[in-house]
């Protein structure tokens, strides 16, 4: 590719130039300790990909799936198994083409790349920072870290909209029905509102001293199994669940999705409404809940900015065929050593 047809680059509003400085780029500071604290999980032509990276960006998916499988089992190890390889993939094409473009020395302006780890906060953690910075410090990794690694992403997703900017411009239907598409997706979570009801049977019964959780998580599956033969939330949630709601029938209404832990509100935000969600893990139990109604909060209209995020995908969708056929012999040309 002519480096020249790379300058200037504007995508998203992010403006990428080519400098005489090299792209080497340090890589996220580590933690001293006799422990390994950031492992190799692969490397691409001898680039390393840190285990630090892939655990980061398992940990929201993690956190729900464990939340939604109490028991584990095999559903969860094989969504947990492809989830995991499909990061790696991701964090191994992401280095391919950064280093096809490595003499080219790509920029992101810093304020860019503070309103996407903001997104990302909003999207992943109900934009809790505290939260987002306390997964930051479980996987050892800096913030100068994971911005780097959001820089990545960033000159990745431009450089390969350059790659195949001679796409046919979208149309504007395909524009309209795209946008109606992920509106949702779009919206700003941190609004959103819900009303449900929920059973809530802990890990232990002050009252039972035989209980455990093991007993308590049977327990929470055989109401399940009493709601799936069609018996009664309300008189269920007054009979079994231990919290401050239970005389109410598990009713909470209005409940804010930054009320409640990101891995949860992820969950049931997504459940129909009326069908029960459960049961799950709760840091102190088990909870069963059935969505009664669900406020989104509000998405952006379709305004310049928004339109080209749209058209970018739109053009995303028409060059996929495309894109793989490319990526496919990078791979194959690519030094790759996967090893978690």
């Amino acid at each position: 590719m002519n480096p020249r047809l790379v300058l200037p680059l504007v995508i998203s509003g992010a403006i990428l130039t080519a400098t005489a400085a090299s792209a080497q780029q340090a890589p996220p500071q580590r933690a001293s300790g006799p422990v390994e604290v950031n492992g190799i999980a692969a490397k691409v032509n001898g680039r390393v990909i840190t285990k630090n990276q892939v655990s980061f960006m398992l940990a929201p998916v993690f956190a729900q799936l464990a939340t939604q499988f109490p028991r584990r089992g095999a559903q969860f190890e094989a969504k947990f198994k492809e989830t995991k390889a499909n990061i790696i993939q991701e964090l191994i094409d992401r280095q391919i083409i950064l280093d096809e473009f490595k003499q080219l020395g790509a920029s992101i302006k810093p304020n860019l790349i503070d309103e996407e780890i903001k997104r990302q906060m909003r999207e992943l953690y109900n934009g809790d920072e505290l939260k987002f910075r306390e997964e930051l410090k479980r996987s050892r990794m800096t913030m100068e870290g994971y911005r780097e690694m959001t820089r990545e992403k960033m000159v990745v997703q431009a450089m390969r909209a350059q790659q195949f900017s001679d796409a046919p411009p979208p149309l504007p239907n395909e524009i309209e029905k795209e946008y109606s598409e992920i509106k949702p997706s779009l919206r700003d979570v941190t609004k959103d509102v819900i009303t449900f009801q929920k059973i809530f049977i802990p890990a232990s019964d002050p009252q039972n001293p035989l209980a455990t959780p093991e007993t308590q998580l049977a327990l929470s599956e055989d109401v399940a199994r009493q709601l799936a033969e069609g018996k009664d939330f309300t008189e269920l949630a007054k009979g079994y669940s231990k919290d401050a709601f239970a005389e109410s029938g598990g009713l909470q209404e209005n409940v804010p999705r930054t009320d409640l832990s990101p891995e949860f509100a992820a969950i049931i935000f997504d459940a129909p409404v009326g069908k029960v969600a459960g049961p799950l893990l709760d840091p102190q139990g088990f909870t069963l809940v059935k969505p009664i109604k669900i406020v989104l909060g509000p998405a952006p209209p379709l305004d310049d900015k928004i339109r080209e995020l749209v058209e970018q995908r739109v053009s995303k969708k028409k060059t996929s065929a495309q894109y793989e056929r490319w990526i496919e012999s990078k791979r194959k040309r690519a030094i790759i050593d996967i090893k978690a």
